[in-house]
């Protein structure tokens, strides 16, 4: 699909929300679920102040497609009914952006992890499908839960995390060695500030 097929959505967030410069959001096959995600999308941004969290202002739904960062930031249609999921699985992608622009700090942080977690898994669902992404999804998911918590409480952060089909062993590691994870982000300057 060409460009020009994609309907746009330009996102004229608050000042508060997205500061100057709005947040484009696309639709990949204009399908009724994916208008539905961009809508509950378009919520969410308009209620949170997602300054702080967000690093790339271009945004993709597509119905089939797995939730990534890279080029685009890309989100499917699983989460148009769950506000809460939405809004984690966006800043998810968007860490992501910021660990990215944070390269050195976040290789010297995983390569304290590896020797932390000599053996973390690899492959869906619990971990990623590398080991360096398994160790780099310690620290972004370190940060998405952080995150949430900041957003929407650590109740309904919970709720979120404890729903996520996908990298299950690193959240269930987080979890358990917070202070642990956290001294390794701190270390290595990486927090969201």
């Amino acid at each position: 699909m060409t460009v020009l097929g994609w309907l746009v959505i330009v996102v004229m967030g608050s000042a508060r929300t997205l500061a100057a410069d709005p947040l484009s959001i696309k639709l990949a096959h204009n399908s009724s679920r994916e208008m539905q995600t961009a809508q509950t999308l378009k919520q969410v941004l308009g209620k949170y102040d997602l300054v702080k969290y967000t690093f790339t202002r271009e945004v993709v739904i597509e119905e089939r497609a797995m939730n990534h960062a890279f080029p685009v930031l890309t989100l499917n249609a699983r989460f148009a009914d769950s506000p809460d999921e939405l809004l984690s699985s966006f800043i998810h992608e968007q860490l992501h952006w910021y660990l990215r622009d944070h390269d050195t700090q976040q290789k010297a942080a995983i390569a304290e992890l590896r020797r932390m977690y000599p053996n973390a898994p690899v492959g869906l669902p619990e971990g990623a499908d590398s080991a360096y992404s398994t160790y780099g999804h310690l620290v972004d998911c370190y940060l998405q839960i952080q995150a949430d918590r900041d957003l929407i409480g650590p109740k309904r952060s919970d709720e979120v995390i404890k729903n996520k089909p996908w990298y299950t062993s690193i959240y269930k590691t987080i979890l358990r060695d917070e202070d642990k994870i956290r001294g390794v982000v701190q270390e290595h300057s990486l927090e969201i500030k």
